[in-house]
Parts: C-alpha cells; structure tokens; sequence
C-alpha cells in the first residue's frame, strides 16, 4: 500500500515485492532511475571476495534481448546521459539519467540486464582480468592504501577490515563451486524483494507509478531476505582510535546514531568560522583542514572519521588535537541547537531544490527522514555524551548563520533611499551620486540563451593575470562551503595565468556572493596567495593527466609576482539564465571585484597539423594515455562534425579495447572542451600494455573510423541534436556550453545553430572530418606518463 508522503513524493510496495520510491519535480529536464539492491559485498560468500561486485560487471555485458552495444551502458551513452552502477559493503546500486522521451526505454534495458544476465564462462573470464586490472591499479593507488590502513584499528573480524574488490586469485571461475555461488548469490539476492527502485522526473507521479509497474514485472518475485548482522565494530570497550599517516591524522569513532543525526554534525563539525574546531587548530597551525564523514553504516553500526590535514607544526600534536576535538566534542553536546537545526532545515531545503534528477533519485534510495527529528536529536546528544560527558574547557563558539540562507531585503522602489518618499522623487539622491561614479563594466555581459523564467542560472568570471594563478581560490573555502549550502555550486580552475570561478545553481543568492566575493579577493596579499592548501593525495595516472589536459592550451607566460596582482589584472563575465533584477544586481556587485573589466576577445591556441607529447610524471606502474585532437577550426560546422564522430565512437571504441581486446579497465572516448577549444578525446590507461601499444591501438581505430561511418545505417543526427535544446538540456550543462561558446567567440544562437548543423550533416561530411581526425588536420596533443613514442611528436 502506498505511504502517506509529500505530495510530489510516494512510496509503495508493488506485488511482487518491489519497493518503490517516486518523486514528481516538474522543474527537472531529464529523468533518473536508482536501483538499490540490499546485498553488497560483505554479503557474498567468505570462500570468494570480490563475488559481489563481478557480479555487478558482469550485469553489463549484455543480454541476449539487448546485447552490449544496445545495452543500458551504451543506451544511455548514446543520448548523452550518464549511467554507473557501485557496489558497496551491504547494497549494490544500478543508476542513470536520460532525457524523458527515452526513459522508458532506459528502464527496459535496466530490468533485462537484472532479470536475465548470461554469465556466459567466456565472459566470465575476460571480466575477471578488467578485475584484475582494476586491482592492481587499486594496490598501487596511495588513497586506497591508506583507506585500508585506517582500518586496521577496527575488530580482526569485522568485514571491514577483509579484502572485497575481487582478483584473479579470489574468482576461480572455472570451478563449478564457484559457479553455484555466483549462481546462488545472484538468485538470493537479485530479485523484487531485495530491491528498492527510486524514479525521479518532471513526470507525474501517475505516469512514473506506471513505468516502475512495467519494470516490476520483468523481476521475479521475492520477500526480503535478512542480512547477517556483523560483529563489534572495535574489541571490547574500546570506541575511538586515531590513525596518523604523513601529513593526515584520521580520528575514528564508532557509535550508533542515525545516518541524519551523524550528518547534522559532520555540518557544524566541518564549519571552519572564527570560534569553532578548524579555527583554533589553525590559529595553532595544527592543521589547514578538517573534513568529517561517515564511512560506514549498518544494522545500528557507524563509523565516523574526522580527518585533519595537519599543518607544519601538527605532525607532533595528534594527542592534542584528539583532546581539542574531545573537547569541542563535549561544547556541542551541551549547546542549544535551536538555531542550527533551523539553519540546517534551510539548507537541506536548498540543496533539493538544485540537486538534478540522478542525485534526487539516489538520494531517495537512501530512505533517509528529510528533516532532522526531535528523536534524532536525542539519539545524537546520547552518542555524544558518551564520548564527552563533561562541559568544554575552551571557550567555543557555534557558527554565525550563512548570510546566503536568508532571503534578500526587499528593495526600495526606484529612485528613493530609505526615509525619502515620492515628494523627495524630484531631488538627487545619495545613491544616484554614488552610481555616477560607478565604473562600466565593458567585459560583463548577459546571455539570453536560455529562458530566464526558472531558479536557477549560472554566472563565469574569467581574471587574466601577469603570473600564475594556482593558488587564489585558497582564501575563498568558507565562501564556497556556504555558497553550496545556499544552492549554489562554486568552482576555481587556474591554469597557467587564467583564473576561472564558476557558480551555477539558484540565482537568488549570486548577487550576495559576488559582493562577499570582492570582499574577500581584495584582501591583503598574504592571506590570498600565500595561504597554501595541502597538496592533495595523488590519483590514478589517467585522472592525473585529465587534470593536466587544460594547461596544454593555456597562457603560461611568467611574470612578475607583484605585490598587488590585482594592478593589471583584467577580467571578463558572462551571465546565464538571470532574470533582469538578479542581473542589475549582481553588475552593482562586480563593480567592486579587483582587476580591470576589459571586453577582449579571446583567442585559442592553435595547434593545427602538429603533433605535441607531453609528458606526466604519476605515481604507479601502469602506461596511461590521452589524445587530444582539437577540430580543425572554430566553426560551428566543423563542430557539428566533432561531436558527431564522438558520438558514433564512443561505444565502439570502448567495446572494441575495453571488451574485446582487453587492453585496460580505463577507456573512454568523447567530446572535450578546453579553453574554448572544442576536441576529440581518447584515453586508455593499461597494467599490460605499454605506451606504445595503448598509442597504435587509438591510431588503429582511428584509421576504422570511415569503414564505422559508412556501414552505419543511422549517423544519430536526430538524436545527438535533440541532446542540444534548452528545454532538454540541464541548466549547469547548458551553461557549460554557452561559456565554450562565448570563449570560442559564438553568438547568443549557438544551441540553435549547432543543432541545426548537426542534423544537416551527412555521410561523407564526416568521412571528410574522419580522414581529418587521423590526419591531424587540427592537431594532436597527447598527455602520456612517459616518454614519446616515434619521433614525429614535438616535446
């Protein structure tokens, strides 16, 4: 029967077993499906760690009703969503987002690949290898060690602390025990009564009832099976130990609060204003950072870790900071929570209102309450005495409220201050005198792209610097962390000399953020350049070089480190999606940022006809790769043409290394833009084969590519164009493109004429635009961690 819930919000228990969650949000362009199964990887049989999540692969291999190059993966790919699966300790999740016409569709593929898997012994055995690879990535990667070694503190026989990923020597998939287990595990678990299926859309709850009933019924029925309770967290008494590792000091506490009590105070835990935890240990330079999560939880078990990126003199204080923390632990238990839970139902408020139709679907997966109860509160102030039962020592204080949260005063009418009225209309007012003086912001201008009738927009600010720019944004966390509590998404990105701040999200609160903005970039020099973060943990090779990408085409002259790096700075703006008030309002705060508004047209680095290496230094063994291969111009035809070979070869291009060559777990291909440059990208990372192999594998592919186009009945104009409306596209993504397209000097028509280019273009269009691609017609710019592979490659 259905549960009494929000009236855009149900949930409901179908026959067979099936629950199910829906949402109806019509403000949302696209749809999201989250499948929850309750089994994970602490459920599979001890004999074969890893079973759980090679089951998960090998969901995706395809059907003998939709076989992988029609499946859900290449499904969703194809129309330009996003689709992942994880499997975790206690559930397994299956999740994608597509655009509304093809969700029910979607959502066939989904159920198939659940309902009716082949397990086929062939591809049993070349998945394994992907798992094998994945793990030799995963011992080599410094964050997953460190991840295990923080664990080592938890009971011996706790899950936790065992080995789940899966390898070679962990899946003897040729043994028929090994095969009823995967067999047994997959019908145990894999059926309507251990899953959960959450649906979020513009749809109305009617119409997203029906196809979750459609995709009931190609489940099998079941009841819910129950999951073995693990043992004790922590031997004995014992409920918090510390881990220190270099520069990282982990405190780890388990308790058994709900999941919405311990993020209530991972909130105000992490809060970094004056007062308050992190302050205090960097006024003592203890530490730089502090971010608490929980890690883990189950059957009434938590794990919180409260990490602390120490500082130069913290490496020698972990007892200290661990009594700081105790007893900033012990103030929070005795204070008034009156006003954060105000605050904190603000801003869970906020964050649904932005969040896109994957993370609504996901999160609805999770069950948890929306708000933060009375009984919560209790369950929380009982864990927390526990750990703390004394008042605090030190004088602590709570946060201030975020000045983003409030709505703004309403403004005067036009033309009058406060305390004048309409018989003043005809005199100069004080603000009328000020704006006279006000500066024209020449680089400052507003698309009219996209519809300003919703919540949400986007705004870029571009500053082009004498020097490098790495760095700045190190003074602007609290900003940012109190920018996304109020539904407003805020990024840095320097490279070379550029310093780029995006926000995307609700437009109410930008205007307020700009001005706190320029507040806090015109501070004196030391606290904005010299406020180093610490580095961060390295990652896999390919995702090191995906970072990398953006410097190849960026101005990396070396100036002067002047003490005012503001002097001749010159920045430009672009508005997306604003009504008129928030765009008045937000030029009345720019015209305080630091810098010089310049309206100069960009220019993008050309690389045309040359081939270009750079080299990467990573951490780890394995060869990675990228191959970035800019359109041969600017235009949007040539554009058009880019984006459908990407298009066209995204699957196969991933089937053809990925699945039947196996040459590495990471390969991925697909339009990129940097810097107003719009490219083909190709990535491979391998533990076997070397650089050069990776190298003649994409060269290989590249010279198929026209035989691909030829024997292709349906280029997929239609279905790549409609992927470019603003009806369909999400706002962030929109307004992504539109600020390329501003870079790449594009009009405020760019949707439009792209869409249009895109499906007039023909068959031999991109057989020309194919031969291009491996003629290096506009470039090729290869990212690699080692050394050039031929000597045609320019260094």
């Amino acid at each position: 029967m259905p549960v009494p819930a929000h009236p855009h919000y149900l949930q409901l228990t179908l026959a067979n077993g099936l629950r199910v969650s829906l949402r109806h949000a019509p403000r949302l362009k696209r749809c999201a499906a989250a499948l929850r199964v309750a089994a994970g990887s602490h459920d599979a049989p001890l004999a074969w760690p890893g079973l759980a999540h090679f089951l998960e692969h090998l969901l995706f291999l395809g059907t003998e009703a939709f076989p992988a190059p029609n499946g859900l993966m290449a499904y969703v790919q194809r129309h330009g969503g996003q689709v992942n699966a994880s499997t975790r300790e206690r559930t397994t999740d299956f999740f994608f987002e597509v655009p509304t016409p093809v969700f029910g569709d979607a959502l066939q593929r989904l159920g198939d690949m659940l309902a009716h898997p082949r397990l086929a012994m062939d591809e049993q055995l070349r998945e394994r290898e992907v798992l094998q690879a994945e793990f030799v990535a995963w011992s080599q990667d410094a964050e997953a060690q460190l991840q295990v070694a923080i664990l080592e503190g938890l009971a011996t026989g706790h899950p936790l602390r065992g080995f789940h990923a899966g390898n070679r020597d962990s899946l003897p998939v040729p043994q028929e025990d090994f095969q009823q287990g995967l067999r047994g595990f997959y019908q145990d678990f894999y059926q309507a009564g251990q899953m959960t299926l959450s649906l979020a859309g513009p749809q109305s709850l009617e119409e997203l009832q029906a196809l979750a009933q459609c995709f009931a019924d190609s489940l099998p029925s079941g009841h819910l099976r129950p999951q073995q309770a693990p043992p004790a967290l922590m031997d004995g008494d014992q409920h918090r130990y510390q881990h220190l590792d270099k520069q990282h000091l982990h405190h780890l506490i388990a308790c058994n609060a709900p999941r919405e009590a311990l993020e209530f105070l991972c909130t105000w835990l992490n809060a970094e204003a004056a007062g308050g935890l992190l302050a205090e240990l960097k006024s003592r330079e203890w530490a730089s950072a502090l971010h608490a999560k929980v890690l883990y939880q189950f059957a009434g078990q938590a794990l919180l870790d409260i990490e602390f990126n120490l500082g130069p003199k913290g490496s020698q204080q972990a007892p200290a900071i661990g009594a700081l923390l105790n007893d900033w632990l012990g103030f929070f238990a005795h204070s008034d929570w009156t006003a954060l839970r105000e605050e904190y139902a603000l801003l869970v408020d906020r964050q649904r209102q932005v969040r896109g139709a994957l993370a609504l679907a996901r999160q609805d997966s999770e069950h948890l309450e929306a708000q933060l109860s009375e009984p919560h509160c209790q369950a929380l102030k009982a864990m927390l005495n526990t750990l703390q039962p004394t008042p605090a020592q030190q004088t602590w204080q709570l946060p201030p409220s975020n000045p983003f949260l409030q709505r703004p005063p309403q403004e005067q009418r036009p033309g009058l201050i406060r305390g004048q009225t309409s018989a003043h209309r005809g005199l100069r007012t004080f603000a009328q005198d000020r704006s006279r003086g006000r500066r024209e912001l020449p680089g400052l201008s507003f698309s009219q792209a996209l519809p300003a009738d919703s919540d949400e927009g986007a705004l870029y600010l571009r500053w082009q610097l004498d020097s490098p720019a790495q760095g700045l944004g190190n003074s602007l966390q609290t900003l940012r962390t109190n920018a996304r509590q109020a539904g407003v998404e805020l990024s840095f990105e320097a490279v070379g000399n550029d310093w780029l701040l995006k926000m995307s999200g609700l437009h109410e609160p930008m205007p307020a953020i700009v001005e706190q903005l320029a507040r806090d970039l015109t501070r004196p020099a030391a606290n904005l350049w010299h406020n180093a973060l610490v580095s961060p943990a390295p990652q896999m090779a390919i995702r090191e070089l995906l970072k990398v990408l953006p410097t190849c085409f960026a101005d990396t002259a070396n100036g002067n480190a002047l003490p005012d790096r503001w002097a001749t700075a010159r920045w430009q703006g672009l508005g997306i999606g604003l009504p008129a008030a928030c765009e008045m309002a937000i030029k009345n705060a720019a015209a305080r940022l630091p810098g010089h508004c310049t309206d100069s047209e960009h220019k993008a680095l050309s690389i045309n006809g040359q081939h270009r290496w750079q080299t990467v230094t990573t951490d780890g063994d394995e060869a990675a790769l990228l191959l970035f291969c800019p359109a041969p111009s600017q235009s949007l035809a040539d554009e058009a043409d880019w984006r459908l070979l990407a298009h066209l070869a995204q699957v196969p291009f991933y089937q053809r290394l990925r699945v039947e060559l196996q040459v590495g777990y990471a390969v991925f291909s697909g339009i990129r833009q940097v810097n107003g440059q719009t490219g083909l990208l190709f990535g491979v990372q391998s533990p076997d084969v070397a650089l050069a192999g990776l190298l003649e594998h994409i060269q290989a592919f590249l010279t198929q590519l026209p035989a691909l186009i030829k024997g292709n009945d349906d280029l997929g104009n239609t279905t790549l164009a409609q992927q470019f409306s603003p009806q369909t596209l999400p706002n962030a993504q929109a307004a992504e493109l539109l600020w390329q397209a501003h870079l790449a000097g594009h009009g405020a028509d760019y949707l439009e004429q792209l869409q249009q280019l895109i499906q007039a273009r023909n068959r031999q269009n991109l057989v020309d635009a194919a031969q291009q691609l491996k003629q290096a017609a506009g470039g090729w710019q290869c990212l690699a961690n080692g050394a050039a592979v031929g000597d045609y490659w320019q260094q």
